[in-house]
């Protein structure tokens, strides 16, 4: 397989609601141009392109895997993106490396929530689109309607290239409206013929409104159609091109990835008329810049938009190539770690297979193995083009993990860790605080796969346990308490005496925060030098709490009286007394347990507004506003408890069929209702008792 010169590359990447058949029809692109023998995953065939273990038994596409096919003189380098909710980063990286994204779609539902949110990650990364209907070949299929709701979905910019040939039982191939031909798949073959009568009128008018769509792309011919004039079969093949790439035009195709048929239509018109990378334009850089994708500047320049760790073939970088021709043996600098990167060799991968390259011109996209680059790292020869970061979903699903054996903690981590470096929707953290390690992702399946790789793969089992809540105590009042502590062991003693004062602390907003320590003892009551062992021992106890064991804040300590013995006063004594003093005090001072808040923002369709407000008031939160996005949707903002959003985006999901989104930010500290109060508290005197 040679390296294909720039402009007869095609990057496409297939997306869309999972499980409408995205991959089921790459693997019918593979098998029709030739590149395997048999169509992957169907009649026991195995899978070309979900080849990985965690693909197989979940039935669904978990990591974006290419097929590079040769076709009609083009290189058309498909990208089979995973398009489950939790592993859409992957779908959003790809679409940063391709001119045109492939949004298939099913004939009987229509586009789906995924379709829409990446439609419109599409949009912002200004990709030609287009849409390929596909199993018309079940019962309840209906092309016309599938449009109509496109249509409603996405604008009257959309319009179909091909029509179906029959539908349901009948469906039999398609009707090319570019050529006016109809076109049947027997195998491997295709025939071509005329348009059957009963099909001639309804392709006719199709025909028209192509003509009529892309004739926006030229204004004299647009004039020229407008005055009744007909687009010539070489007019309308280049104003198609042009409307393509300029996103003027959204063609539909028809068609079956099963039965294979409108997939050799599909692939002429990607070879002939979508964009190739020079027709695109450019990356955006980090400083504000933008990179024009070109073979005319010599200076190599690649974007590492994937890695891979295969339990087979190591650390896999995906790249794609923006300027200048990449060579075995060449050294780039990453532009991130300023670190020299050597491309040993290049491969062109297929599914699982790696062939080797010689070479890769700009606008390729190809795989390296060994690098220590990470995902989004530039290389060049000056290590000073850093590409733009691409768009991630949120990572809001939040999960603590503990090893089933103790010793194998660091282990775990750093498993994990490097996990996270390849795939940037996840990572991982130590939580000082609660003491525990702590996964943000996009979804459970995502951390369920990950798991599962650990023990495969490190033998290192692990579970899932509750993420701590990191609760606050505070007082609401003044109160005063001594402290005394003594203690005769037959030599020198022990002797503290202390009388503290606590008030509440607040912060410029008015929350509880902080601390204070204050001295007011005269007359030498206490030693200047053992003052500072009160404060010690005040602020060791505030790490405990007084109530339910939460460190103690937004308290002003004042020691302003005490005694002292001369031979068996000291440090460890006073830090004793000031510790029983503040414990006494506090009790005394209405001592409450503050609770984590956070603010929400939660995008979603007008439709679930009202059900994603009750959940917020249902979970004690405060909706303090609402408002439309620039697309419609409706945006909620509110403060809800941390304890209540854990597991939120799980929710979430459900409430609005995966079609909601949201961000969260801490929104400080706020008392907790007394019920909760006194469950946290007789959980900790629980725990106590336990010796927990």
């Amino acid at each position: 397989m040679g390296a294909p010169k720039t402009g007869n590359v095609r990057n496409v990447v297939l997306v869309g609601q999972g499980g409408v058949g995205k991959t089921s029809l790459a693997e019918a692109m593979l098998h029709l141009s030739g590149k395997t023998q048999r169509l992957g995953g169907h009649d026991g065939t195995k899978p070309t392109l979900d080849y990985d273990p965690e693909e197989v038994k979940r039935e669904f596409s978990i990591s974006t895997t290419i097929a590079p096919i040769d076709w009609k003189g083009a290189r058309i380098n498909v990208l089979d993106a995973p398009c489950y909710p939790d592993f859409i980063g992957d779908a959003y990286a790809a679409m940063s490396v391709c001119e045109s994204a492939l949004f298939v779609v099913d004939a009987e539902a229509g586009p789906q929530p995924t379709t829409v949110k990446l439609w419109y990650a599409a949009e912002d990364l200004r990709l030609a689109r287009a849409v390929f209907v596909n199993r018309l070949s079940r019962p309840e299929a209906n092309f016309a309607t599938t449009m109509a709701l496109l249509q409603e979905r996405f604008g009257n910019r959309l319009g179909a290239v091909t029509l179906p040939w029959g539908e349901g039982d009948k469906f039999d191939g398609i009707i090319d409206l570019v050529r006016m031909k109809a076109r049947h798949c027997n195998g491997t073959e295709q025939t071509e013929s005329e348009i059957p009568e009963e099909l001639r009128v309804t392709a006719e008018e199709a025909h028209d409104k192509l003509c009529e769509l892309v004739a926006e792309a030229d204004d004299e011919l647009m004039m020229k159609y407008l005055e009744g004039g007909q687009l010539t079969q070489e007019e309308l093949e280049g104003l198609l091109a042009k409307a393509i790439a300029e996103r003027i035009f959204v063609p539909v195709f028809a068609g079956d990835c099963i039965r294979e048929q409108g997939v050799n239509s599909l692939m002429d018109d990607i070879a002939t008329y979508f964009p190739a990378p020079t027709d695109y334009g450019e990356m955006p850089l980090i400083d504000g810049d933008s990179l024009k994708i070109s073979s005319d500047d010599e200076r190599p320049v690649a974007f590492v938009f994937k890695t891979l760790a295969d339990s087979q073939q190591g650390r896999i970088s995906f790249i794609k190539v923006l300027t200048g021709t990449l060579e075995p043996g060449l050294e780039l600098i990453n532009a991130r770690t300023r670190k020299t990167e050597r491309l040993a060799h290049l491969y062109v991968m297929c599914g699982r297979d790696m062939t080797e390259v010689g070479h890769a011109y700009a606008g390729d996209i190809i795989v390296v193995p060994k690098l220590t680059a990470e995902t989004g790292d530039t290389l060049s020869i000056t290590g000073k083009v850093e590409a733009a970061a691409f768009r991630f979903p949120n990572s809001q699903y939040r999960i603590a993990i503990e090893a089933e054996n103790r010793g194998d903690e660091e282990k775990l981590f750093t498993f994990i860790e490097k996990a996270c470096k390849a795939d940037p929707t996840m990572s991982i953290d130590r939580d000082e605080e609660t003491g525990q390690t702590i996964i943000s992702a996009v979804g459970e399946a995502q951390v369920s796969v990950l798991l599962n790789r650990l023990e495969d793969r490190t033998k290192v089992a692990a579970h899932i346990v509750p993420i701590r809540i990191p609760y606050r105590e505070t007082i609401r009042r003044v109160a005063s308490a001594q402290g005394r502590h003594k203690k005769q062991t037959g030599g020198a003693g022990q002797y503290g005496d202390c009388w503290l004062r606590v008030e509440p602390l607040f912060g410029p907003d008015g929350s509880s925060e902080g601390y204070e320590f204050g001295d007011e003892v005269v007359g030498g009551r206490i030693p200047r030098s053992l003052i500072p062992a009160v404060d010690k021992g005040v602020q060791e106890t505030m790490k405990d709490g007084i109530i339910a064991g939460y460190p103690l804040t937004g308290i002003r300590v004042v020691v302003y009286d005490g005694s002292y013995h001369s031979v068996d006063s000291n440090e460890m004594a006073f830090r004793a007394a000031a510790r029983l003093a503040l414990r006494k005090a506090c009790a005394e001072a209405d001592p409450v347990v503050l609770e984590p808040m956070e603010e929400i923002t939660v995008t979603i369709p007008e439709s679930y507004a009202g059900a994603v407000m009750g959940d917020i008031s249902a979970s004690r939160g405060r909706v303090s506003g609402m408002d439309a996005d620039e697309r419609g949707d409706t945006v909620v903002t509110a403060v809800a408890p941390l304890a209540e959003l854990v597991d939120y985006s799980t929710r979430l999901r459900s409430i609005t069929r995966g079609t909601g989104d949201f961000t969260m930010k801490p929104a400080g500290y706020e008392q907790v209702p007394h019920d909760v109060q006194t469950k946290l508290v007789e959980r900790y005197e629980e725990g106590r008792a336990q010796g927990r």
